[in-house]
């Protein structure tokens, strides 16, 4: 990836135009289109001016390193993305045991607090992790996360209406139609989520 490759990507992230990110830099869409098709190089003081407003480095706009302050790389923000995961999953799987064994309540509590702690990491990693890499496990974590992280509330509303208590999964109810119902909402929505970050992420190539 070269420094044209670059602008493109972190102006795609940001979601703004050719045009806006010219207005915000004091030239013209052209100029910008031509950085972004490798016609022309920016001025010193416009390599400047992007990295302000991307929130980079010079140094990663002109050779694609990220430093940190103490000169270390930042890290890449998949790795947060899949230590998240990682937890998310198991406070789903440990919310749905402890119900199994116990029929308690608290195992909603159990699993919520566990996925807190996985969007935790997730929140952590867009703050400290490379910026070139935030975009992509960004849409990596809810492609995965939205079918984790919505069962547990999903499953609370739905029993607590038609069930009458709290469970970290959905019960058979009367009327039968509820129960597969439920789980096309569910997919529904995970889909839906699923297929814009696709999209998103396609588009940031």
């Amino acid at each position: 990836m070269n420094l044209s490759d670059r602008i493109q990507q972190l102006r795609k992230q940001r979601g703004i135009s050719q045009e806006g990110l010219a207005d915000q830099l004091g030239v013209s869409r052209q100029a910008v289109s031509k950085w972004e098709s490798e016609q022309s190089i920016p001025d010193l003081d416009k390599i400047i001016l992007l990295s302000e407003y991307f929130g980079v480095t010079t140094d990663y706009l002109l050779k694609g390193i990220e430093e940190a302050d103490n000169g270390k790389q930042l890290p890449n923000a998949n790795i947060f993305v899949i230590t998240a995961t990682v937890f998310n999953f198991i406070g789903l799987i440990m919310s749905a045991a402890v119900w199994y064994e116990e029929q308690l309540a608290t195992s909603i509590v159990i699993g919520l607090v566990i996925m807190a702690v996985g969007c935790m990491v997730y929140g952590i990693g867009m703050f400290t992790a490379s910026e070139a890499t935030k975009a992509g496990a960004s849409c990596n974590f809810w492609m995965i996360n939205i079918w984790l992280l919505t069962l547990i509330p999903f499953s609370f509303i739905y029993n607590i209406l038609l069930v009458g208590y709290a469970a970290p999964y959905p019960q058979l109810v009367q009327p039968l139609i509820a129960y597969p119902l439920f789980w096309f909402v569910y997919i529904a929505v995970g889909l839906c989520v699923t297929m814009v970050m696709v999209k998103r992420r396609r588009a940031s190539k």
